[in-house]
């Protein structure tokens, strides 16, 4: 199984800029990979949202709440998935977790796109303040 873990969270004030890692145990170019994300005060067994996704051809999906602010890139040599989040809003605030699919192809963001995943990492929290 892999391992996933994240890093690169923080507080930033809004309008700033987080670049998250998400470094895995092993071989991730053939695999789907994404970050998802959970909202502070979240009930327990409420759904991960989906942020982004990349498929082992490297197309990529974002959240509508997302779109032209973040971006998804790889570097399949040191298995590591990158998150690029810019012009963060308060509404970011959350923690973020790296998710492992062992299939080539990514479901869609949508509210189910969780169950979908296999491994995930422990999170890291991102904090943005006006």
């Amino acid at each position: 199984a892999e391992q996933l873990v994240e890093s690169g969270g923080g507080s930033v004030q809004a309008g700033g800029s987080l670049l998250l890692a998400c470094t895995a145990s092993g071989d991730v170019s053939t695999a789907c990979m994404a970050w998802f994300r959970q909202f502070p005060g979240t009930l327990p067994g409420t759904r991960r949202e989906a942020v982004a996704m990349r498929n082992s051809g490297g197309v990529t999906n974002f959240a509508d709440s997302v779109k032209g602010r973040f971006t998804v890139s790889i570097d399949n040599a040191k298995h590591i998935l990158y998150l690029q989040m810019s012009n963060l809003k308060m509404e970011d605030t959350a923690m973020y977790y790296c998710a492992f699919r062992s299939r080539r192809n990514c479901p869609g963001v949508g509210s189910v796109a969780e169950q979908y995943f296999h491994e995930w990492g422990r999170g890291t929290q991102v904090s943005v303040s006006f």
